[in-house]
């Protein structure tokens, strides 16, 4: 074991593009094949740098077509792993057709697993992959396939062998970081974290969409564009970093005190001031920039300025203002002053491009002031030049034209037919414009070789100057980007706070403990769409009730509640105030949901598979730290084998005992409790949502109790969905002969009796017939007769 241990290798796949990151791994100790699905990471690459720190890689492989920030990170990763004395990891370059996603896909499915059967079909193949690969993460899909590449050309671990014996790959398994809750797409999907809606002017918009009525939407208040994106990336990573959250929510908590409020306006109103840094720094780095560049990277430092010393006058023991007062350092003073006496921000604007303040350049000074009396000075050369030329040239003038110099222009004359009557003794021809010749004299040549091509030269000084600031506003580009890091967490905080004093949210406490205790809670989303909301408590427990199963009428709200749920604990795990009364979340290590299917033509798979893909996620992957919503499974089949997979299901977590995961199941499967198929254990808890029949109006309570519910209600729901009264009823009439076991007569056909006398008809017409008469028609007797009536009949 100790040599195995010893030999252990991992070597990884890595893309990122666009900000998404994909990885993939293998591990020759359990030969295994770990990835993560792709999930945001930005430019800085800080999420790539704690998985690498986790697995620590002997290998990583990558597209040969890279983006420039992982090109340089790889570049700092192996010069860093060689300062600390680490090994260094074997950077490897493969072409970008290596990692395409059709590729990708063909690599996987192509190869041979040892855990999938050798008598399963490829549709079969497919299928069960689905289940345990998230084909809808493309990034990740490619970097798998390069992966599965890169360990058939190096043969890891089979370097001996024979060429037809693969590299073992005995599992595949999701790789979560230690502090990151495992949340997959459906999940997003059926909370409602995101939602992109078509944008009504869909032509302003690159993508054409806009977010839609979801978590995020009603969250994101914040007051600039880094605020957003540091929200859309808590969102993806919901943490179960006790100490972050806290840290957060106390930054929540102090802004929520009525004390402070015009504190909270003021820091606000400095935010909206924060702009775009790193493109304004990019685009200095290449000297592309632009006069708004430096108008806004001005407001960016004097609203950061205005938030340090906000920040320094709160409470030092909150650590996001104390880093703020520290980090914010006087190289933002400094980098103001240089920009507000350098920059001429008004003659900027005006000739659309950088100019420089009076008094910064004496000798950009005094070619400007000759350029401001350049105009009377050369009305007079003109004169001159007038005296010099023929009595037939009626006027002249000398202009200056950047890039050419000065020049005589004199209008064409009559007589100036063809080039050769250009001509002027004693003065060269240059061109002709706008029926003016152009000439250059001794006068004007005298006068480039003085004063030279005042606006270039003034133009290419003031392009140095900006360069000469650029480089040094570079120098302090540290500054600039703990500006941009801490304003975002600080916006976002600001945004949490301000939707929590509205919606009248509370802080949630955090234990150690597994389970849940929530009193009063809401739907954030729905809450906002009804006029009034019923709030519902959330009880789970360690040793008892740790597996609900709700049942209900129709429409009585049990998806909402497990919605509920599941929004409460997620909000919780992203360090914002939560819509309860009061709530305590117990440790959390994934949010697995069957709630809503995603069918798409894409995937292949019909609507029942993308049902049992969801539930065998869960199945093979929930911890006792897990959090498991299945809202209606198995109704997507014959009902008698829904009912058994539901209790196959429910039956293989009360055998974990107190080990299985927090599950909170809705269904309308009654013979669920009717025939007892699930035993009677603690862990296990009923409950029903209330409602009221009075007559024949069925009233909704939305209030959770313990019980169970023995009937559906489908019929009123359906009066209530506006069916017609004539089909609701002969749906209650054949649901009733099917409870009661009796033979359901159908409405559709003419009775029995009726039929028979219609046959008894036919056949007497028949037999009437006399065969011998040559005058019968047979065929038309046929035609005429015998098909109507067979046709009535059958």
């Amino acid at each position: 074991e100790q040599e195995a241990q010893e030999h252990s290798e991992t070597h990884m796949s890595v893309l990122w593009y666009a900000g998404q990151l994909a990885v993939t791994y293998y591990d020759t100790e359990d030969c295994s094949v770990y990835f993560m699905p792709d999930i945001p990471d930005n430019e800085d690459l800080k999420l790539l740098h704690r998985v690498i720190g986790e697995v620590n890689p002997q290998c990583i492989v990558t597209s040969a077509k890279q983006d420039q920030h992982i090109a340089k990170f790889l570049n700092d990763l192996r010069a860093t792993a060689g300062d600390k004395g680490l090994g260094k990891p074997e950077v490897v370059l493969f072409p970008n057709t290596d990692f395409g996603l059709e590729v990708g896909k063909q690599r996987i499915l192509s190869r041979q697993f040892p855990f999938i059967p050798p008598h399963m079909t490829a549709m079969e193949k497919i299928l069960y992959l689905s289940s345990i690969i998230p084909f809808e993460s493309p990034l990740m899909i490619r970097a798998l396939g390069g992966l599965l590449k890169f360990l058939d050309r190096k043969r890891v671990g089979v370097e001996l062998e024979d060429t037809s014996v693969a590299v073992p790959i005995l599992a595949f398994k999701k790789f979560l970081l230690s502090e990151t809750v495992s949340v997959d797409q459906d999940t997003y999907c059926v909370l409602q974290v995101f939602k992109s809606d078509i944008h009504p002017s869909v032509y302003k918009l690159s993508s054409g969409l806009k977010e839609g009525f979801s978590l995020y939407g009603i969250l994101t208040r914040c007051r600039c564009k880094w605020g957003e994106k540091l929200l859309r990336l808590w969102l993806t990573r919901p943490t179960r970093n006790w100490a972050e959250l806290n840290k957060r929510l106390d930054v929540i908590q102090f802004f929520l005190l009525a004390q402070n409020h015009e504190t909270v306006l003021t820091l606000q109103s400095s935010l909206r001031n924060i702009k775009n840094v790193p493109l304004i720094l990019k685009r200095m780095t290449l000297s592309h920039t632009k006069v708004g560049d430096w108008q806004a990277l001005y407001k960016t430092v004097c609203g950061a300025v205005c938030l340090r010393d906000t920040c320094r006058a709160l409470p030092g023991a909150i650590e996001l203002f104390h880093t703020i007062s520290r980090v914010f350092t006087d190289d933002l003073h400094y980098i103001a002053n240089l920009i507000s006496k350098v920059v001429d921000f008004e003659g900027s604007v005006s000739e659309n491009r950088f100019t420089v303040r009076p008094h910064v350049d004496p000798t950009i000074d005094e070619k400007k002031r000759k350029m401001m009396g350049l105009s009377d000075f050369l009305t007079g050369v003109a004169r001159k030049e007038l005296e010099a030329l023929d009595s037939t040239i009626p006027s002249c003038s000398v202009i200056y034209i950047p890039l050419i110099g000065f020049l005589l222009s004199i209008p064409r004359l009559p007589t100036m037919v063809d080039k050769s009557d250009f001509e002027i003794e004693s003065l060269d021809f240059m061109f002709l414009s706008d029926d003016k010749l152009h000439y250059r004299s001794a006068r004007t040549k005298e006068l480039d070789s003085l004063l030279g091509d005042l606006h270039c030269e003034i133009r290419d000084q003031e392009a140095l100057i900006m360069h000469q600031l650029q480089t040094r506003i570079l120098e302090k580009s540290e500054v600039l980007n703990n500006v941009i890091e801490y304003t975002a967490h600080l916006d976002v905080l600001l945004a949490l706070a301000e939707v929590a004093r509205e919606n009248g949210y509370c802080r949630p406490r955090y234990t150690h403990r597994p389970g849940f205790r929530i009193e009063d809670g809401r739907h954030p989303l729905m809450e906002l769409c009804a006029k009034t909301f019923v709030a519902n408590p959330v009880s789970s427990g360690e040793a008892t009730r740790r597996i609900k199963i709700i049942t209900g009428p129709n429409s009585s709200g049990k998806s909402i509640y497990l919605k509920q749920v599941g929004l409460i604990v997620f909000m919780a795990l992203i360090g914002s105030y939560v819509p309860a009364a009061e709530a305590e979340v117990g440790v959390v290590d994934a949010i697995y949901t069957r709630i809503h299917s995603r069918e798409s033509v894409s995937v292949g798979l019909s609507t029942f598979m993308i049902d049992l893909n969801q539930v065998a996620k869960a199945v093979n992957n929930a911890t006792e730290r897990s959090l498991v919503l299945i809202d209606e499974f198995g109704k997507g089949t014959n009902t008698l084998d829904g009912l058994s997979l539901l209790a196959a299901v429910l039956r293989y977590w009360v055998s974990q005992g107190t080990r299985c995961p927090q599950v909170f199941v809705s269904t309308n499967f009654h013979s669920l409790m009717q025939l007892e198929l699930l035993p009677d254990t603690p862990l296990l808890e009923y409950l029903t949502m209330e409602t009221q029949q009075d007559g024949e109006e069925l009233i909704f309570f939305y209030q959770i109790k313990q019980g169970v519910s023995t009937v559906s209600h489908a019929a009123t729901i359906a009066a209530l969905a506006g069916m017609p009264a004539r089909l609701i009823e002969r749906g209650a009439e054949v649901s009733q002969l099917i409870r009661n076991g009796k033979a359901i007569r159908r409405v559709d056909h003419p009775a029995m009796g009726h039929r028979m006398e219609k046959c008894k008809a036919v056949v007497e017409k028949f037999l009437s017939l006399d065969l011998d008469d040559p005058r019968v028609d047979l065929e038309e007797f046929m035609s005429n007769e015998v098909l109507p009536a067979a046709a009535s009949v059958l």
